[in-house]
């Protein structure tokens, strides 16, 4: 009897690489990028990342032990990418139990409760995220932009992020000209040197960390790419458009979560499409909710929200852009 074929959930994977081997690549991608927010925020950056890993992986094993009763998978990479994520979507000094609170949320609920991974249609990290901004808009938005001898300035503001120094000022009349003195500037965005979160602290840090993902081909170049491109596109409209009204396509590129989301959450395999046209169209529409949310939404960051709704969306462009089945005949052109 011939070896019968085995049915499994995605991510799949298309070479002798294993599922673990592929999340653990994207640990080390993450690598220059948590170097950096060390750098930047001290030990608090080692404090955040470490309850937000630890809390993943426990609750992955007792869900899966002693609620579910299933294997235990917590040896896979997944939740260990997970905590890593989450805490690259938080503010540095984030009370413990928020961050244990949101741990809960990213594995207990958007990947256990759907049969973990390969069957959760939300990116956990992104869940638990949106979850505590929502529960808690003003510890999620207090915005650490300093360390002095190795501790996070306790003062922190709300509003930090370039991206909200600028929806601020605009609401209240100012010009993207006297607004320029107060953001920091691109090389400074570029390498590290600006409040947000960890994840929005280096955008060459995690560039080097996506191409090295393309390299290794753990993602296709094909969501980076176009998402940033519609980004870069729809904001250098309005730019043209009104530049004192409007930020210019590298702020929008270099700040806030749009490096992070584009390399690391939006090219997840289980929750991204399955097929290079449907990539695209959701590469594309992550762009236009994002800049759409970004430009008159209530939120001056958008990136989140934007791959959580086209995650939804995924399961319909893989049920229009399925590929082609093997042994199908190709109809010949008539030359």
């Amino acid at each position: 009897m011939a070896d019968p074929i085995i049915i499994s959930a995605s991510p799949h994977i298309h070479s002798a690489r294993t599922s673990k081997k592929v999340m653990y690549d994207v640990v080390i991608a993450l690598i220059p990028a948590f170097l950096v927010s060390l750098y930047v925020f001290g030990y608090s950056a080692m404090i955040l990342t470490s309850i937000a890993v630890i809390s993943c992986l426990l609750f992955e094993f007792l869900i899966q032990k002693y609620i579910l009763k299933t294997k235990v998978t917590i040896s896979d990479g997944s939740a260990l990418i997970t905590g890593i994520l989450l805490a690259f979507n938080l503010p540095a000094g984030l009370p413990i139990w928020m961050i244990i609170v949101g741990s809960l949320v990213a594995i207990g609920v958007a990947k256990l409760s759907f049969g973990g991974l390969g069957f959760n249609i939300f990116n956990p990290a992104l869940v638990g995220r949106v979850f505590l901004l929502v529960s808690f808009p003003v510890q999620m938005t207090m915005w650490p932009t300093a360390v002095e001898n190795n501790t996070v300035i306790a003062d922190a503001v709300t509003g930090a992020t370039p991206l909200g120094i600028i929806k601020e000022g605009l609401q209240f009349g100012e010009t993207m000209t006297s607004l320029s003195a107060k953001i920091p500037s691109n090389m400074d965005m570029l390498l590290g040197i600006t409040g947000g979160s960890l994840g929005e602290m280096s955008a060459i840090a995690l560039l080097i960390g996506g191409l090295y993902l393309i390299i290794r081909k753990v993602i296709s170049w094909h969501i980076p790419v176009i998402l940033l491109a519609t980004i870069a596109i729809m904001t250098s409209i309005f730019w043209l458009v009104n530049s004192e009204q409007f930020a210019n396509p590298i702020i929008h590129i270099l700040s806030g979560g749009a490096i992070l989301g584009t390399f690391y959450m939006a090219t997840d395999l289980v929750t991204s499409p399955m097929t290079k046209k449907g990539m695209v169209i959701f590469a594309i529409g992550i762009g236009i909710i994002t800049v759409v949310i970004r430009l008159f939404g209530a939120y001056p960051e958008g990136i989140s929200f934007a791959i959580l709704i086209m995650n939804a969306f995924v399961p319909l462009i893989n049920k229009y852009f399925k590929p082609r089945r093997f042994g199908s005949k190709i109809k010949a052109k008539i030359v």
